[in-house]
This record gives C-alpha cells, structure tokens and sequence, in this order.
C-alpha cells in the first residue's frame, strides 16, 4: 500500500476494511442474535421503571447491534465442544453487561452520535444514560443468578470472579485514561498500557464462555488467555481505523485519547508537520491521507504492526488447545483478521 498515491492508498484500505469487517461481523452477528433478542425481552420487561427511562430503553435497543460480547461469547462456548443454543441467558447477560458499559462509555467520552443516530446521552441526556447502564448493570447480575441456579457451585463462583475481575480492571482503565485525555505529548506505552487493560472484557467474554461450554482447565486457560490477545488486537485495530475518519479525529481530539498509532508517529522527525495537520481547524480528505502517509511509513508504527504480529502468532499458538478443527480454524481467522488490511 505505501507504494500507491495517497487516494488509492485511502480507497483500497477503505474496500479491504469493508469486506473484512463484513465477513467477521455476519459471523458474531449470527451467533450473537438469540442472546440479544433474549437481553432486549428481559430488559422490557422490567417492573417499576419510569415511563422515561422505559422509553430510553425501547430507545436503545431498537436497533441494538452490539453483537461482538455476545458472539465471543458463542464461539468460545462451542470451542469446548458446549452448545450455544443451550446457554442463551448467560449469553445475554454478557450483551446487557455490554450495553451498561457502552452507555456508560458514551457519557465518559461525551460521544452524542454513533453511525449517524444519536446515543442514549446525545438523546436524553447525561442522568438518563447512567441510569439506563445501571439498569442494564442490574437486570444482567439478577438473570446471571437466575440462569446459574442449576449449575456446579465452582463454575457460579469461577463465572462470578471473572465478571468482578474484568469490571475492576475495566474501571481502572478508564480512570487511567482520563488522565491522558486532551494530551498530545503521551508516551505510547502509557496508553498501551491502558488498551491492555481494556481488553479484559473481551477475556471474560472467552473465559465464561469456556466455563459454561463445559471446558477443560486447559481449553478455559487457553481461551482466557486467547481473549486477552485478541481484545489487544481487536482495539488496535480499531485504533488505526479511527484514524481515516474526520469526524473520529475530530472526537478523539477533543474528548478522548489520539489513536496510538498516531502517538507512537509524533515520537519521530515528523512529529512537527502531524501535529500541524492534527491542529488545523478544517482538516480536509487531502490532509487525512498526508497524515495516513506520514503514520504508515514511521518506523514506529512499523514497529506497532511488528508487535500486533507477534500477538496473532501467540494467538494462533493458543488455539492448539481446541480440539473442534472448524473452530480452531474460525478462531485463527479472528485473530489473522486484525492485520489485513494494514499491511
């Protein structure tokens, strides 16, 4: 790609990012489709909520696609030889922990729209999107001890742990992140710290997917282990897409953290001319690409992709613990996919 013009760069990657992200996201959208309808139908069904905040949550869940929990989730549960079908409740306990933290993430990060609609706090405001996560938070721990009832003790306790566990990290995480939030002179390793972090949620998703699945000490290690990497490199990934969008800088800008590789280009001699583009008023598609041009060929970055290849190596070592071949090769793919189209 570093050998084409800026625009062809920008249309390829564009096209490749389509057609990636297609392919693996029909994948946990299929999987993840009945744990959501079951979350939407518990969720309404809620007593004793204010007709507001019951019209925030028809709201939000109209149209609710945050299917990647879930459908981590479903594939870790049928690596073990479990069957997703047979463990829709807890499946949805994982989409409504997603969507407390999602409503929750929106406030932190003053995010008003996403894809084009406005969120739960662009909409109703600060109070109402707190509320609607605690909700959320709620309703999953109260089906979470439902749908466990019947279960081994060790596998409630070790499924509850590992809930506490990611929730605990995922607050410290974000505690660390606002102290970087507006700041252009981070050191990158600060903010990979916290995207490390981050990606307990992703572990848990694995982990209590391997507990309920039935698995090994062995498979549930692995696959803990497995999710650790693959939220790592799920957030990367996510980290060098925000940066062909405007609008994504934009947010990232004023509200958030610069994406990474970005922190990790302004460590070099060009450090000067990224930041004059990061700081003009109007950034137009031309200065986006001179900007992909100068993060793509820094050494740095390089370094980053080196890194984020490592990480897949280690991945697809772990899946030698899954005896399925369909899923061991689905599982690999996931992983693969997060360096395709950032070569």
């Amino acid at each position: 790609l570093l050998n084409r013009t800026n625009n062809e760069k920008k249309n390829m990657n564009h096209v490749k990012r389509k057609k990636t992200s297609k392919t693996i996201l029909e994948i946990l959208k299929k999987r993840s489709r009945k744990g959501l309808e079951f979350a939407r139908r518990t969720a309404l069904a809620e007593k004793d909520l204010c007709e507001r905040i019951q019209e925030a949550l028809e709201y939000y869940t109209l149209k609710w696609e945050n299917f990647t929990h879930p459908g981590f989730f479903s594939i870790a549960c049928e690596a073990v030889g479990g069957t997703p079908e047979k463990a829709v409740e807890v499946q949805a306990v994982v989409a409504m922990i997603a969507a407390a933290l999602d409503l929750h993430d929106d406030v932190i990060d003053r995010s008003k729209t996403k894809h084009g609609k406005p969120t739960v706090f662009g909409k109703y405001g600060e109070d109402m999107a707190i509320i609607l996560g605690d909700v959320f938070f709620v309703s999953s721990f109260a089906l979470l001890g439902k749908s466990t009832e019947r279960l081994p003790e060790e596998k409630v306790r070790e499924t509850f742990e590992t809930l506490k566990r990611s929730l605990l990290e995922l607050g410290s995480a974000h505690v660390l992140e606002s102290n970087l939030k507006g700041k252009m002179d981070i050191a990158p390793e600060e903010y990979m710290q916290v995207l490390e972090m981050k990606a307990a949620s992703v572990e848990a998703d694995m982990r209590i997917g391997a507990i309920i699945g039935g698995g090994t000490d062995s498979e549930t290690e692995a696959l803990t282990k497995y999710g650790r990497i693959l939220g790592i490199l799920a957030t990367l990934r996510e980290e060098f897409i925000d940066i062909f969008e405007i609008k994504e800088l934009h947010q990232r800008m004023k509200s958030e953290c610069l994406p990474i590789p970005i922190l990790y280009a302004l460590q070099n001699e060009n450090s000067r001319k990224i930041q004059k583009l990061l700081l003009k008023k109007r950034m137009t598609q031309n200065d986006v690409n001179i900007l992909l041009d100068m993060i793509f060929e820094s050494k740095e970055v390089k370094k980053l992709k080196k890194r984020m290849k490592i990480l897949i190596m280690n991945a697809l070592g772990l899946t030698s613990q899954i005896k399925k071949h369909e899923m061991k090769v689905l599982l690999s793919e996931l992983a693969k996919a997060a360096l395709e189209d950032l070569e």
